[in-house]
């Protein structure tokens, strides 16, 4: 008799590497299907459940590639990346890469950032809400202090880069969106803050060096070392403007030194 976790296991490895082995003693004989059969069965609804899954996350890349060329990408996914959660949600967050591996799509190389901008969609979707920042207390911060401000970004806010005009590709997708609207993919990178607010998803560009400002006080840099890497990237970087931007526009929620 196979213990609980013995039996799970057994399970996984059926349904995800075709080894049935150990598993089929255990299933009830009786009825049309045999316990190989019967084994199908589960098999093809987990995977089933995941193609689901990775369409309601991905509803972009569908449209990119057509459903048939999707549902092959997201069997192969969930065959080579079968969820560790209990939770649905956090199937799929490495989809981009793999396609980017995947051979039927490696040629696609822009897959990869459309599909980090989902998931950041889907992530700003589900994060927790933030008050905004205490603009009272941030005024009363001594001005020689202000550079050793260390801020917090909106739990519920992403940062996207990519080399490809990806928020063009990605507008160019939705529903509704002109039939004969092309995009070039010479068109210049882009660089988005994903952000929730008022219940509402929205997509914004940033200047390189507002990205990296941003990107280097998400791992808690002090504000003027954080400044001096966006100024290292783009010049004219102005301090004031984006934090004015990023502060009223609840990018950043909180600070502390």
């Amino acid at each position: 008799m196979l213990s609980l976790h013995e039996l799970e296991t057994a399970f996984a490895r059926a349904v995800f590497g075709r080894d049935e082995e150990g598993l089929a003693e255990c299933i009830a004989a009786g009825g049309a299907l045999d316990a190989s059969e019967r084994i199908d069965v589960y098999r093809n609804n987990v995977l089933a459940n995941y193609r689901s899954a990775l369409r309601d996350l991905y509803p972009t890349i569908a449209t990119l590639v057509g459903a048939r060329f999707f549902d092959g990408a997201a069997q192969r996914y969930a065959l080579d990346h079968p969820s560790d959660s209990g939770d649905l949600h956090d199937f799929g967050a490495s989809f981009g890469e793999f396609l980017q591996s995947w051979a039927p799509a490696a040629h696609l190389e822009y897959l990869r950032d459309v599909a980090k901008l989902e998931w950041a969609m889907h992530g700003v979707f589900h994060a927790a809400d933030a008050a905004p920042l205490d603009l009272r207390a941030l005024a009363d911060v001594p001005p020689d202090a202000l550079q050793e401000l260390r801020f917090e970004l909106n739990p519920a806010a992403r940062l996207v880069a990519s080399a490809y005009p990806l928020l063009d590709i990605w507008e160019a997708s939705q529903p509704g969106a002109p039939a004969e609207r092309s995009v070039s993919l010479n068109a210049g990178a882009h660089r988005l803050l994903v952000i929730r607010r008022d219940r509402e998803i929205e997509i914004e560009r940033l200047a390189a060096g507002e990205l990296a400002l941003l990107e280097a006080l998400a791992l808690a840099v002090p504000l003027g070392q954080a400044h001096a890497r966006a100024l290292e990237v783009e010049a004219a970087t102005d301090l004031d403007a984006c934090l004015r931007r990023h502060v009223l526009g609840l990018t950043l929620v909180g600070f502390y030194r």
